[in-house]
């Protein structure tokens, strides 16, 4: 894999990884959906944090929390939600995701976006050519449907893949990365305390510590535009966002997240699953 998909680099990694809620392979939701970050939003609001894996279903299916015409779209809406995100407290990238969710509303198409990268390689294969556009840019179609060439091989038909290269696109509009109906403009996106807060946190779970956390390949590039403070003050505002987070302070101008913090006191070992130097803003 290259271009912005993330490899596996070891039986080991991968299962941690896995455990964290990564998903790996060659197939993704996006063959069929985009990020959803409408419907993600919606059924959110209507379920505490608490919510199980089973109550997302009822709210979804039985319930039609979201509005569906027909209960065969309520299920495959249940699906596609569950495999970008989890919707189960169980999983750490969406037990994350969850806390920090209701208390950093502006952040929630980054958060969103970065949840779902965790979970569809197939939307990580087009990280590449959309973060590496100076801002005010224009996607080139034939970039990003190469990056997803690299990872699919031949395993989805060029009608397939067409349509996997629309659906990413418009989840990176979602996110603000991209603006345009029919020609996409690469955007600058802020991120807030929240996201980088994620951002830190899914450093963590890659292996990294300490300063390293605010270049990894998550938060690299997240340095506030007017602030003038730098990455290290913006995590610091991460930090002070929530005292569930449990982040501590360092020294005098580097926050590092604790690490039986948000993920609740799993550990990591270090893993190299970025082949190129990305980030998500």
């Amino acid at each position: 894999m290259n271009t912005g998909a993330w490899r596996e680099d070891s039986e080991t990694q991968t299962r941690v990884l896995t455990k964290a809620g990564y998903r790996f392979g060659g197939r993704g939701t996006h063959t069929s959906r985009t990020i959803m970050s409408a419907e993600l939003t919606d059924v959110l609001s209507t379920l505490p944090e608490s919510a199980t894996r089973s109550d997302y279903e009822r709210a979804i299916v039985d319930h039609n929390s979201l509005g569906k015409s027909t209960t065969a779209s309520r299920r495959l809406t249940n699906q596609r939600l569950g495999e970008l995100y989890g919707l189960d407290q169980s999983i750490p990238v969406f037990r994350v995701l969850r806390r920090i969710w209701a208390i950093d509303e502006a952040g929630r198409p980054l958060l969103a976006l970065m949840c779902a990268l965790t979970r569809d390689p197939l939307l990580r294969a087009t990280v590449e050519p959309v973060l590496s556009l100076p801002v005010g840019t224009e996607l080139v179609r034939s970039a990003f449907l190469g990056a997803l060439r690299d990872v699919v091989g031949a395993r989805l038909n060029d009608a397939v893949l067409d349509k996997v290269a629309r659906n990413a696109a418009s989840s990176w509009s979602q996110s603000g990365h991209l603006l345009g109906r029919m020609r996409k403009i690469r955007q600058r996106v802020e991120p807030t305390p929240g996201a980088l807060a994620y951002a830190l946190w899914l450093g963590t779970v890659e292996g990294m510590r300490g300063e390293a956390l605010l270049s990894s390949r998550w938060t690299a590039g997240t340095r506030p535009e007017r602030s003038g403070t730098g990455a290290p003050a913006a995590a610091c505002q991460a930090a002070r966002l929530d005292p569930r987070t449990n982040w501590r302070r360092r020294h005098r101008d580097r926050c590092e997240p604790a690490r039986s913090g948000l993920e609740g006191g799993l550990t990591w070992e270090r893993s190299k699953i970025w082949p190129r130097r990305t980030t998500v803003t």
